[in-house]
């Protein structure tokens, strides 16, 4: 089945905003499946542009990784939230909806960039965390990785991205 955006005016139609949406966000929501039950976690993330991928880490074991494990796509959000405006009846937002494909990354090389893309996203002093990457404790990390398939996105009219 097929949707249209019914308000065409909010829409980011340009893959370069809803790209730069997901590299300024600090967090994503995804909503997974299993045996019908819905769930929703929200996740830290660092989306890498070149692979079109968002990577996330989390624990080896819990209720996350069941959903995942049973059913590896997701739907996804990125929201970049600017706040209410008082007395407009309004509210200032860009987001971006994706789905996309769940694996959990192996190779080690793929994993410790993973992690860079991460923390570049995250912390304004990625380059000294980076240098003090633990090893064996990178070793022990379960990393995540959402191959995007499809991306829309909407924003306030008056928002420039």
């Amino acid at each position: 089945m097929t949707y249209h955006m019914k308000r065409k005016d909010k829409e980011i139609a340009e893959e370069t905003v809803l790209k730069k949406i997901l590299k300024s966000t600090k967090h994503v929501t995804i909503a997974m499946s299993m045996n019908n039950e819905p769930y929703l976690v929200s996740l830290s993330h660092g989306y890498d542009e070149n692979r079109n991928c968002i990577y996330f880490h989390c624990a080896r074991e819990g209720k996350k990784l069941d959903f995942l494990k049973a059913n590896n796509t997701v739907w996804g959000q990125a929201l970049l939230d600017y706040g209410y405006v008082q007395d407009e009846c309004d509210h200032k937002f860009a987001s971006v909806h994706f789905r996309g494909k769940t694996t959990f990354v192996t190779d080690w090389n793929e994993k410790l960039h993973a992690v860079q893309t991460m923390m570049r996203q995250l912390d304004k002093h990625s380059d000294a965390l980076i240098a003090k990457l633990n090893q064996e404790k990178l070793k022990n990390t379960l990393i995540g990785r959402i191959d995007i398939d499809f991306m829309t996105g909407k924003k306030s009219k008056e928002l420039t991205i």
